[in-house]
Formats: structure tokens, sequence, C-alpha cells
């Protein structure tokens, strides 16, 4: 029995990404809050617990040897071995698992600060992108491109502006979500760039056995990363928090959650973005941050300013030209 076809799956991906993405960063709020707030002193213990979450299940799927990602999207679920990678291989991992924890970490950081102006602030990352490929990877945007970076960023400072009672505008946003934000599409550009770097040795792709072990290797090395960090920035509260976690069921419930619909959408976004093309997973990324920010607003019931509205409405528009301009401007063919 295959399961539902390949276009109703897909649709069901798309459903069961976007819920994902929104429920983590429900479940991510909640957790965060009931270790009291971004002034706790436990955001990267959250953070690291979370990918910690994430080591549990992807050692549960390799112990079944089942990825029960696809049933999301009523298919049978795929086999998932362990991957026969090396100890050079796990080396070569590191710079990319490394990014990839800075950028969960620094998210979770910015959205503790602000759930509602991380994400305006998040959709900025293109920007950093273009800096970051460019001076690390040899790789340029298009003139096309960077002239869309001007709209973005217009966006997001928009955004950061709140109107007096005597009509004028002054800088009013949460710094944390302003730099743990910006911090995140920095690790984030970075981890785009690792990420190709590794899977272009065809011998390392090959030994991971696909995407599913990929993702699991680096958010398994990503909390070995995380995990000494925390104990010297948070460590002295490691305590309090065990305890916590023993009485606040409320704790354990939405920091399991959070880790399991962070590794579980971003698999969903994989399958996704895989069988779609460029122009589709551009405007699926932005509806995402469109439909997450919509949904959180009303989680949270903070409503966003009107500066926030036109401010994020701006800023998406430019990623979503950003991510679109070379091909609307891409010379046609002549036919004969």
């Amino acid at each position: 029995m295959a399961g539902a076809p390949d276009s109703v799956a897909l649709l069901l991906f798309f459903v069961f990404w976007y819920a994902g993405n929104m429920k983590y960063n429900e479940y991510n709020t909640s957790a965060l809050n009931a270790v009291g707030g971004k002034n706790s002193g436990l955001t990267m213990t959250v953070a690291t617990m979370q990918l910690g979450v994430c080591l549990v299940y992807a050692v549960i799927t390799w112990a079944v040897r089942l990825n029960p990602a696809k049933l999301f999207g009523l298919q049978m679920p795929e086999r998932q071995d362990v991957p026969r990678v090396t100890g050079g291989d796990l080396i070569k991992s590191i710079p990319l698992a490394f990014c990839a924890a800075g950028a969960h970490a620094a998210t979770v950081f910015a959205l503790g600060g602000d759930p509602l102006f991380g994400q305006i602030v998040k959709s900025a990352e293109p920007v950093l992108a273009a800096i970051v490929g460019t001076v690390f990877y040899a790789k340029a945007p298009s003139f096309y491109k960077v002239c869309c970076l001007p709209i973005i960023v217009g966006g997001v400072a928009f955004a950061s502006l709140k109107r007096g009672t005597d009509g004028s505008y002054s800088l009013k946003f949460d710094a944390t979500a302003l730099i743990f934000g910006m911090l995140a599409n920095a690790f984030a550009a970075f981890k785009g760039g690792e990420n190709t770097r590794l899977m272009s040795d065809k011998g390392v792709a090959q030994r991971y056995g696909g995407v599913g072990n990929q993702f699991a290797v680096t958010q398994i090395v990503g909390f070995f990363i995380l995990l000494p960090i925390m104990f010297v920035t948070e460590g002295e509260k490691f305590g309090t928090f065990v305890e916590m976690l023993k009485t606040k069921s409320s704790l354990q419930y939405n920091l399991i959650m959070s880790g399991l619909c962070f590794y579980i959408y971003n698999e969903l976004a994989t399958y996704t973005l895989q069988v779609t093309g460029a122009v589709t997973a551009s405007v699926a990324n932005t509806a995402k941050r469109v439909i997450v920010m919509v949904y959180m607003a009303a989680v949270t019931g903070t409503a966003l300013t009107e500066e926030q509205k036109l401010g994020s409405g701006i800023a998406i528009s430019g990623v979503l030209l950003y991510s679109l301009i070379d091909d609307l401007l891409k010379p046609k063919k002549k036919t004969d």
C-alpha cells in the first residue's frame, strides 16, 4: 500500500509544515514563559533542551529504522537506518552543526524577546545571506537582488518606529529580538553555505544516506555544541531548571512539544521544497512568515502596531521580490 498520491501528500506536507512552525512558536513561547520569561536567565537552557528532544527523536527513528514524517502526507514511512558516517565525516559536519545550533539558539532568544518583532527581524535573512555569501563563499547576489535589499531593510526599520502622541516618530523595539534576530539570520546564512559545502562532497553525502539522516546528525552534534555553552552561561541556574522541570507539567509539555515540532516541521519543509520549483518555494516561505506572525499575534494577544503591519508588509514583500526577481527579469528565449 503506497498511500496517498504525491500531489495530495505534497499539499498535506505544506499544511503540516505551516502548522508545525506555528505550533513550534507557540510551544517555544510557552516553554520560555514557564521558566520565567526572557529575564529568567534560562533561555539558552530551553534552546539546548529542545535540541535534546531532537536527539531523542532521531535515536528513536534509528532504533525502529523508520522515519514517520511521511505519515503526515498519508504515505508509508521511509526506512531510516543509522548513517554510516566516519569520524572524519562528523568533523566535517561540525561547522554546519555549529551554524545550525547557533541559528536555533539565537532564534529562541529573539522570539523570547518579542515573538512578533522577532519574526519581522528574521524576515531580513536575505540581507545577511547576501553579505555572507559574497564575503565568505564567493556567491554574490545579482544586481537585481541587491536592489531589493534596501526594501527589506527599510521595512524592518519602519516596523521599529513608534508614533508618539504629538505625531512624531521615534525608535521603539525590543533590543533582544533585534540583536538575536539578526544574529540568527547571520548563523542561518552561514548554515546555508556550510550545508552546500558539506553536501558537495559526494562521499559524505552518500554515507549520510539522505537528507533525513543529515538533519538528524546535525541536530545531535548541535546539541553537544550548545551543551557546554549552556553550562558556561547558565550553569549556575541549571539546578533550578531541573527542579522546575520536575514539578511544572507546563514546562515538561511545552519543552517536549517545541522540540518535536521544530524537528518535524523542518523535515516537512525539506520534503516540500525538494519537489517544488524556486517560485513556489519562495512564495511558500513568504506566506509562512505572514501566517506565523498573524497566528502568534492571536496566541499572545498582542496586536501588531500600524507601523509593524506596514513595515513587516514591506519587508516580506521585499523578501518575495528578492526571491523571484532573477526569474522575473530573465531574458526570454527567442523562438523561431
